[in-house]
C-alpha cells in the first residue's frame, strides 16, 4: 500500500498541473475505502471561471459519479493545502473519513488554522485531519506560483 508521503506527492503532481494551465497550484487525490484510486483533480477556478472549482470539489465529484453516490465514507482524501470552509463542509456533506493535508493556510485554512471544522462535534459528521504531509514541498509550489505573479505585476 502507497504511503501518505506517496499519496501527497501524486496530489503534487496534480498541483504541477494545476500550475501548467495557470491556475493556483493545489492538487488532491482521493481514496476510496479499500485504499484505491477514486480520483484526483486540481484546481480550475480560472480555467472553469467557478468559484467552486477547487481541486477538493473536483475530485469529490469525480468519485461521486464514479461510485454512483455522493456517500463517500471511508474514504481519504489527500491534498497540499489544508482545505478552506467550503470545501471542509464538502468533505462533511460526503462523509469523508479521513483528510490528509500539504501546508497550512493561515487566510482560509477551515481544519486547523482558522477552523476546525472537520472535527466540530456540533456537525453531523466529522473526519480525521493529519496535516503537514511533505508540507514544506506543497508550500514551495505556492510561494513559487505567486512569486511569479507578482513579478509579472498580477495578483
Amino acid at each position: 500500500m502507497p504511503s501518505d508521503e506517496e499519496w501527497m506527492n501524486a496530489a503534487l503532481a496534480e498541483a504541477d498541473a494545476a500550475a501548467r494551465v495557470g491556475e493556483v497550484p493545489v492538487g488532491c487525490v482521493l481514496l476510496g475505502a479499500e485504499g484505491k484510486e477514486l480520483s484526483r483533480a486540481h484546481n480550475l477556478r480560472e480555467s472553469l471561471n467557478d468559484p467552486t472549482a477547487h481541486a477538493e470539489i473536483l475530485a469529490i465529484r469525480a468519485a461521486s459519479e464514479r461510485l454512483g453516490s455522493w456517500r463517500l465514507e471511508g474514504a481519504t482524501l489527500y491534498v497540499t493545502l489544508e482545505p478552506c470552509a467550503m470545501c471542509a463542509g464538502a468533505l462533511i456533506q460526503a462523509r469523508v473519513a479521513r483528510v490528509c493535508y500539504g501546508c497550512d493556510d493561515a487566510k482560509a485554512g477551515a481544519l486547523r488554522s482558522l477552523y476546525t471544522l472537520g472535527a466540530d462535534p456540533r456537525q453531523n459528521h466529522r473526519f480525521d485531519v493529519v496535516p503537514g504531509i511533505l508540507a514544506e514541498d506543497c508550500a514551495a509550489r505556492l510561494s513559487s506560483f505567486f512569486a511569479a505573479l507578482r513579478a509579472l505585476g498580477k495578483k
